[in-house]
This record gives C-alpha cells, structure tokens and sequence, in this order.
C-alpha cells in the first residue's frame, strides 16, 4: 500500500501542471479562520501568532517558557507546519491575568521567526478543532505546464471541487504509518502518542481507498444506490436515501456531499450499491487487518465527506513565471490536495 495522495486517481484527468511548493518558508502561508470571537474577559490570554520555520508544538514550548508556564496550559486548535509561514492562535491560561512583556515573546532569526499579531482575554481554553478553517495562499515555482490547460484545470476545481482524500501528511514517507499500524495490530507495542497517530492513519489509509474506487468509476461526486449524504460545513449525516429533485438540487449547490466510511465497529450505515463498492475496495489481505485492528480499538463507524470544494479560489501568473492560488478549506482538509488534481506539485526535498 502506498497512499501518497501522487498516486490516487485524479478526478479531473491527467496531470496539467509539475511545480516545486515550498521553495521557502514564505511561499506556503497558511491562516487559521477563526471559529469565534475573544470573550474580552477570563483567565486565558488569546494569541494570534504568525509563525515562520517552526511548527506548532515547538511555538506551544517557546510561549510556555516565555510565560513561566507548563505546557499543558497551552492550547491551540490545530497542528501547522515548520516549513511554512503560518498564523494560528494559542491560549496560554493565567489565573492571575498577567503576562510578560509581549514584545519579549517575539524571535527573529535566520531560519525562525515569530511575532504576536493579536491579543486578547479569553475566557477557556482553545480546544483541538475550534476554527472555521485554514486560508492558504501558494507559490509554485518552477511551473512546468500549458497556461490555458492549467487555468482550464483550475476553473474546473473551483465548479465541481476536487475528492476529499487525506493528504500524504497523514501517512508519512512511503506510508509508513499504515505498516506501522498493521504491525501494532499484530502485537506490536507502541506509544499511546503513537497509537492515535497511526489508528488515524490506518482509517484515512481506508477512505482513501473507497474514495480512489469511486473516482476511478466516476462517481465521487454523484450518489450510488443506498448512499449516506453528509450536511455541508457539519459532521451531521443522514440516509440512507436515494436522489431526488430536492437532494439534486441540494448536492448541485454543495449543501449536501456522498459520504465514505472511517472504519470502526458496527454496520455500515450505507446499504445497497454503495456499501457494495466500499466493502470491494476493503476486501483484500491488508485492509481486512486494518479493519480489524480499528475495531479490536474500539473506534465507532463514522463518515466524511466524499467531495470538497476550496472557497474563493483564485491565481495568477507572475512575473517570474510562477503561480500563486490562494483558497480556503474546512478543518480536516488538505491542501496538497487540490494540489495534486493539477498534476506533480512537489516541496523541493521530496522527490522520491
């Protein structure tokens, strides 16, 4: 199995576009979309951070220190990447509402950098997950491809989106979390850290592949008999129940989107055509062990979104020949994959 999202069926054709991403820090920011606003009072001082060169859990450990703090009483809603520029929040919980000077929060080095863009009191702490989205804004350098076709390509993403895979991120090099999750699942011990990593990694490595058959057959954006349809912006889901005009013209408008299984204990909530077609993409030798291992775990049946489309999708060439897309997406999505529905976009260091 090797689920790097370069090798998954692509919806809308063949490759238009080879590129380099993340030639350097500055040509891949990401903007977390804010899920609230500051309460303005409480014992949690809110932090909009922009980053450079470092990911979260190194920024988390550095305003730790800087606040005299443990660890634990810093929270940020979602993970971000070193090789980036990138603005998040944190909370730092301080019952006695006094913080250091802020200005002595800030890092300006060669490789990294980090500078306070906000502030404010908050009243709890920032839970994993609590954000609208991400908004990115990419520079491809090296662009390789026919202008018309990758602007073709484009066009067509911001009409019809592009399927909701998980990105490689989510399975290391070579897919190496989903070996080491079969390994643990035959009795290997691992970490509890570990465990949660690769137990994602082994239902993504099984959605990818429902997904994957679904585009090879055309239909990852069109419902099967049987299907279970999921609320847009939402976890909600409902049916089975088939097409008609209502839900045609709901799923025109992506307010509602077919659904594929995060493998856990229990029956598949889809029936019909469409647990047929999953239950045959999960039927060989490893993913009826990866099966197994999720629901020796104990996790739940669950669902996610078979289609995603980026929000305000823009580019333009440059100067210099490169491309620059911005888009947002909800939490849970991947950049690298609109990405690769243009063709071989690659960081610079990740050739093989």
């Amino acid at each position: 199995m090797n689920p790097n999202v370069e090798v998954l069926p692509r919806a809308h054709g063949e490759p238009v576009l080879s590129a380099h991403m993340r030639t350097t820090p500055e040509d891949f920011f990401v903007e977390e979309l804010s899920g609230f606003e500051p309460s303005g009072s409480g014992e949690h001082l809110l932090l909009t951070i922009e980053k450079r060169g470092m990911n979260t859990a190194f920024a988390a450990k550095r305003i730790a220190q800087w606040a005299g703090v443990g660890e634990v009483a810093i929270g940020y809603a979602g993970l971000k990447d070193r090789n980036a520029v990138t603005r998040q929040r944190f909370t730092v919980h301080l019952p006695k509402r006094v913080a250091p000077d802020l200005a002595t929060l800030a890092l300006e080095g060669e490789g990294e950098a980090l500078r306070v863009v906000e502030h404010a009191w908050h009243a709890k702490k920032l839970p994993r997950g609590a954000l609208a989205g991400n908004r990115f804004v990419l520079v491809l350098r090296d662009a390789n491809g026919e202008r018309d076709a990758v602007d073709a390509r484009l066009r067509a993403i911001a009409e019809r989106g592009v399927p909701n895979y998980f990105g490689e991120q989510r399975f290391g090099r070579e897919g190496d979390n989903v070996k080491a999750a079969l390994a643990m699942f035959g009795g290997r011990r691992v970490r509890r850290d570990q465990r949660t990593m690769l137990l994602s990694a082994a239902r993504s490595e099984m959605f990818n592949r429902v997904l994957a058959a679904r585009v090879r057959a055309g239909c990852w954006d069109r419902p099967l008999d049987g299907e279970v349809w999921m609320l847009d912006g939402s976890r909600s889901v409902f049916g089975p129940q088939p097409l008609d005009e209502t839900l045609e013209q709901r799923l025109a408008a992506f307010d509602i989107h077919p659904t594929g299984p995060l493998w856990g204990r229990g029956e598949l909530r889809s029936t019909g055509a469409a647990a047929a077609c999953e239950l045959g993409a999960l039927g060989d030798e490893d993913a009826l062990a990866l099966r197994a291992g999720l629901e020796a775990e104990g996790l739940k049946q669950e669902r996610r979104a078979l289609r995603l489309r980026p929000a305000d999708l823009a580019w333009s060439w440059r100067d210099d020949g490169a491309l620059e897309i911005a888009f947002a997406l909800p939490p849970g999505a991947y950049a690298t994959v609109v990405l690769g529905e243009l063709g071989d976009v690659r960081a610079l260091g990740r050739e093989g």
